[in-house]
């Protein structure tokens, strides 16, 4: 699979979370207990996906992108710092209980800044890489990105640099932190 395909599966599976999680009822609303806890069970949900989708990109795809894209620097350089802002906010998402009053407006924000960014990536970045890099280029990305993603971290981890060198040594260890913790408490595991 290419690489641009991966990402977008995991683009479409990250948008319709955030259907779901701007349509659930909020903490302002006061529903029941089973409804909030469902609802942070569906913010866990995003920040697992979106840990392990930005881990892989910023191993793979952007240093491909700088490398071998016309002005890839600049739009890699834009794509990493939405996404450097994103992990601080999943992290105080992830954080956050179900019954606390900002979760509210994290939500929001997750929502907006969630879909702008996909939109970024989607409309401005990925035409560019299309008509600079070769499918054979893509598939061979795609395919480590795809071996990376089962082991890719669960958490956002926003104090680890974004550099692909970074990632591949301190993010894995990360990762393998992230997996024993979530086998240990269950974590994503309903």
């Amino acid at each position: 699979m290419d690489a641009i395909t991966l990402l977008r599966m995991d683009h479409e599976r990250v948008l319709e979370m955030l259907d779901r999680l701007e349509h659930a009822p909020t903490v302002a609303d006061e529903p029941p207990e089973n409804v909030l806890q469902a609802r942070k069970k569906l913010v866990t949900e995003i920040v697992v996906a979106e840990s392990g989708h930005e881990a892989i990109e910023e191993q793979y795809f952007w240093p491909m992108v700088r490398a071998e894209v016309p002005d890839g620097e600049a739009l890699a350089g834009h794509a990493v710092d939405q996404e450097s802002a994103a992990k601080q906010l999943l992290d105080a998402m992830d954080k956050a209980g179900p019954h606390q009053s900002d979760l509210d407006e994290m939500v929001r924000r997750l929502v907006d800044e969630g879909r702008k960014h996909i939109g970024y990536e989607q409309d401005e970045v990925w035409p560019r890489v299309r008509s600079a890099i070769s499918e054979q280029r893509l598939e061979e990305v795609g395919e480590k990105m795809a071996q990376a993603k089962p082991k890719a971290p669960t958490r956002p981890h926003p104090e680890t640099p974004s550099s692909a060198g970074v990632q591949k040594t301190m993010g894995k260890a990360a990762a393998a932190v992230d997996h024993i913790r979530d086998s240990v408490t269950g974590r994503g595991k309903d």
